[in-house]
């Protein structure tokens, strides 16, 4: 059987072309002219070799028999579309022309917006075919003029239509956490972290006693201190921090409101784990969302971009946000912050993020190797959270480096600090998402916990998989679904139902709608919420070309890590939405949300997709 091959039936198969090879010609050369070339080599011979050329060039051939993988992000990539501050409307004009009776105006002498309605309108875009979706929900849209669907709400004066028994929304279908009041105070640097401050101290204070009365112990055995052998179990020790690790265990027992166990989980996804993304996974099934992983500096600093990766839908029962740092003071300040201020069950911390960026400052799966810096950090936020009844979770990787594997070990001492829940990745930091994850390991950590729950994660991808790993791994409570979700969504549905799904072009192009129809609600209907929605909707769909339809295949199931040769799919709409080309994932945007503005340019963040 041909391992990473995805068998597609032979009615389906596009035929390759294959090209005649290039017969090879013998010239035959003067003896002057080989002196001529000799002398033309040895000059060539003073510049690079031509594989360093290659490399710094990309001009040099591939060595025959060899293909160069593309791994990695597009880090020159540029933003899609940009739209110019001067082009957009002011928000003192949203609701169109209203005349002598317009009680709102502009009050910011310094507004960058445009003021000019009628400017605005002839060089607004055309309207995109169909209702609005923001005000077929709310029953007015919040973007009035500016709106790409403004046509379903706007009177013959191109005025905003209201119901007239408008109140304003101040529940709002998505949750916005961050006020102009609380940035101002972080910015200011005006908040009050003395809680999480004094609980990092204590434990500060706590494992520097520790490492002071292991010093005195090695003292000991070294028989530097024989005499004082006797007292060292007692004196050594202080009351008071036994007493305070006693507490933690029993808080952290107390506050286990959440049950964990058995519940599919859907993995925080940088980038395409964004918020309508989730609603269409919390559609097909999934139990535990969890936001975008956040970096607790920007959090700290009231950072927009950052506070709305801890937006939450109505729909998310049960929502938590992952935050990622390198200092256990500002991941615990983080974490108040987010506490008191956001809607979450639960705060998860990444000790698992195998990024260079995030790795050399520390963070991610860098705290595997600083485990004195990740039991501070482990404890506090575990400590402070358990008096806002929130769960403490973390996430992590097998470890750092292939031949070492250390999650067994990590298991233990993350349930002792605290932790709710432990999320394993079963992968390496070395091998990112390449090779298959070692489940096998997972259920030996599994097996080292006494009472948390241990998920394991990586290659689901269908029910088939998901009951092969809960009976082979019996102490696995439960699994976390990361690609497979994003090739996939309806594999939550396939576990919960037992059965393979296999949906037809137009059932996932409904999926498609509804995701942009939360995007608009999300990033707004305007021209920069829609181009918004376009990027994300383009980034989603550079998983989910991979996915092949369960009637073309000649041995089902799909596995994640296969890759089909080129096919036709049932219809043209599913031949579309398997192209592998960025242009044709445009023209599906284009069928979505209309034509793309001048200008326009997608770039896929991830090079390899993650095959």
């Amino acid at each position: 059987m041909d391992d990473g091959i995805c068998h597609i039936k032979a009615e389906f198969l596009i035929p390759r072309i294959v090209e005649k090879p290039v017969e090879k010609t013998v010239e035959i050369v003067a003896p002057a002219e080989k002196e001529g070339k000799a002398e033309d080599a040895k000059v060539d011979d003073t510049s690079e070799p031509p594989e360093k050329k290659g490399r710094m060039e990309g001009n040099a051939e591939e060595p025959q028999g060899k293909k160069k993988k593309n791994r990695g992000q597009n880090k020159s990539r540029t933003v899609p579309f940009k739209e110019e501050d001067g082009l957009r409307l002011c928000k003192s004009l949203l609701d169109g022309n209203l005349g002598e009776d317009a009680a709102k105006k502009c009050t910011n002498a310094n507004c960058r917006f445009s003021h000019d309605l009628d400017k605005f309108l002839q060089l607004k875009p055309k309207d995109i075919d169909g209702t609005c979706y923001i005000y077929s929900t709310k029953g007015y849209c919040n973007f009035g003029v500016t709106c790409r669907f403004a046509g379903a709400h706007l009177d013959e004066n191109r005025r905003n239509i209201y119901p007239e028994d408008f109140k304003p929304d101040t529940s709002m279908l998505v949750s916005t956490w961050l006020s102009t009041d609380l940035q101002h105070i972080l910015r200011k640097r005006k908040y009050n972290f003395n809680k999480s401050t004094k609980i990092v101290n204590k434990f500060d204070r706590l494992q520097q006693e520790e490492k002071n009365e292991k010093a005195k112990s090695n003292e000991q055995e070294n028989g530097e201190a024989k005499d004082d052998g006797e007292q060292k179990p007692e004196e050594s020790k202080p009351a008071g921090a036994v007493t305070d690790e006693d507490v933690i265990k029993l808080r952290s027992a107390e506050r286990k409101r959440i049950v964990f166990r058995d519940k599919l989980y859907l993995s925080p996804l940088t980038t395409v784990g964004n918020l309508p993304f989730r609603r269409i996974c919390k559609e097909y099934g999934v139990d535990i969302t969890c936001g975008e992983m956040a970096c607790a500096i920007p959090i700290i600093n009231g950072a927009i971009q950052e506070w709305a990766l801890t937006k939450r839908h109505s729909s998310e029962d049960l929502f938590g946000v992952q935050l990622c740092g390198h200092n256990p003071k500002l991941v615990t300040y983080a974490a108040q912050i987010i506490a008191e201020k956001a809607d979450v069950d639960f705060i998860d911390l990444n000790t698992g993020c195998p990024i260079d960026l995030i790795f050399n400052q520390g963070g991610g799966s860098a705290l595997l190797r600083r485990q004195n810096v990740l039991k501070v950090m482990v404890q506090s936020c575990s400590r402070l959270l358990a008096d806002y009844g929130k769960e403490f979770t973390v996430k992590t990787r097998i470890g750092i480096y292939n031949n070492k594997l250390i999650a067994h070990e990590m298991v233990p001492k993350f349930e002792d600090w605290g932790a709710s829940l432990i999320t394993i990745h079963g992968r390496t930091k070395e091998q990112r998402y390449t090779k298959r994850a070692d489940w096998e390991y997972l259920q030996q950590c599994a097996t080292q916990a006494q009472s948390v729950p241990v998920f394991g994660n990586g290659d689901i991808f269908g029910y088939e998989d998901y009951e092969h790993i809960r009976t082979k791994c019996p102490n696995i409570a439960g699994v976390m679904v990361g690609r497979g979700a994003l090739i996939k969504p309806w594999v939550f549905q396939e576990i919960k139902e037992r059965k393979t799904l296999d949906p037809s072009s137009g059932e996932r192009f409904e999926m498609l709608k509804r995701y942009v129809n939360y995007g608009l609600e999300h990033w707004g209907s305007d021209t920069k919420g829609v181009e918004t929605t376009r990027r994300f909707l383009l980034e989603w769909q550079s998983f989910l070309y991979r996915y092949v339809p369960y009637g073309l295949l000649e041995r089902p199931p799909q596995r994640i890590n296969e890759r089909p040769d080129a096919y036709r799919g049932r219809d043209d709409l599913e031949t579309l939405m398997a192209s592998p080309n960025c242009n044709d994932w445009v023209k599906l945007s284009e069928m979505l949300l209309g034509p793309v503005p001048e200008g326009f340019n997608f770039v896929p963040k991830h090079k390899a997709n993650a095959y």
